[in-house]
């Protein structure tokens, strides 16, 4: 007996002598888009990523028919989960601050010009943008007791703008409860950071120039910033537009008047307490007037934002605001 508890000790110390914290990523495809994701921990946790993402999904996409939005959507059920909560209600309170131009309830909108869940593949009428129109506004939902009241029962949600940030915070927070306290979670340009990288240092984030192109992906540096302990998203038009017979259109559609978006502003950067508040902030300053954008963001504790304009002569102008880190 006491050879074996010897064996069993040496088998346990030599357990925790392989269990040691390293460095470790998970890269994939989600939500038809990728993730790459960097952490320190002492077990691989790739499995675990994958959980927390379907999750997500399940509750929030509306490109799931069976999830549980596309349910509310048909009118099947009114009853929010503890994710669907969370969004509606950061999102209710980003549609007051941004004047009602981020607004999930837009999605008929976006469907109507052909960016959403749903296509009709041809450009919409103007009596059918109309239509949509009265459907439109979160300011007139609410969520009450644990259930969605709808402002219409034609009323639906389309959370992607703040979805992805969301999907970071969450696996971030399945991270924490794993003992990991350094971390870069990255779904679709939507980042969630915690401590250092593997240099000791805050995460170097590269922020992307506005460069045209619907077919790739491009990424042509615009600034390099050093962040931790929050999160960061940049938002713009100019990989997900369209040419038509009214001109060009971007995916960016104005809650107020069901059309795309008419702005010099080509992306907005923010950042904030967590990626989901980044990524709905970011999606508002694309639909706002650049200056209330910024002065929106200033009032905002912890936040801040870069938004890049075009120019009367066809260049681009940078603006920040007043704590927006640069390296």
């Amino acid at each position: 007996m006491r050879y074996f508890l010897i064996l069993c000790t040496a088998l346990l110390a030599l357990s925790g002598c392989t269990n040691r914290s390293t460095w470790r990523s998970a890269d994939g495809a989600v939500w038809a888009t990728t993730y790459h994701i960097t952490y320190l921990a002492d077990r691989e946790l790739h499995d675990s990523i994958i959980a927390v993402m379907a999750r997500v999904e399940e509750s929030l996409s509306p490109f799931e028919n069976e999830s549980l939005i596309s349910k509310i959507n048909r009118g099947e059920t009114d009853v929010a989960d503890s994710m669907l909560a969370t969004v509606f209600s950061r999102a209710s309170e980003i549609s007051e601050a941004s004047g009602g131009l981020f607004d999930p309830t837009v999605a008929p909108a976006v469907n109507l010009w052909r960016f959403g869940y749903r296509d009709s593949g041809r450009e919409p009428m103007d009596a059918e943008i109309d239509s949509v129109r009265a459907l439109v506004g979160i300011g007139d939902c609410a969520l009450i007791g644990g259930r969605i009241v709808k402002k219409s029962p034609a009323t639906e949600f389309d959370f992607s703008a703040i979805t992805k940030g969301f999907g970071c915070d969450e696996v971030g927070r399945m991270l924490e409860r794993n003992g990991c306290k350094n971390y870069m979670v990255e779904i679709g340009g939507e980042i969630a950071l915690r401590g250092s990288n593997r240099h000791g240092e805050n995460w170097r984030i590269m922020v992307d120039a506005p460069v045209e192109n619907d077919s790739a992906v491009v990424h042509e540096r615009l600034t390099v910033v050093a962040l931790t302990d929050c999160g960061i998203a940049t938002s713009g038009n100019y990989r997900n537009y369209r040419d038509t017979d009214r001109g060009r259109i971007g995916h960016t559609i104005n809650p107020l008047t069901c059309h795309p978006v008419k702005s010099r502003t080509l992306s907005a950067t923010v950042t904030a307490p967590d990626a989901m508040t980044a990524d709905a902030l970011a999606t508002a300053c694309m639909a706002m007037d650049v200056d209330k954008a910024m002065e929106m963001i200033e009032r905002r504790e912890a936040t801040a934002a870069m938004i890049v304009v075009a120019d009367s002569l066809g260049g681009m102008q940078v603006r920040v605001t007043s704590r927006f880190p640069e390296l």
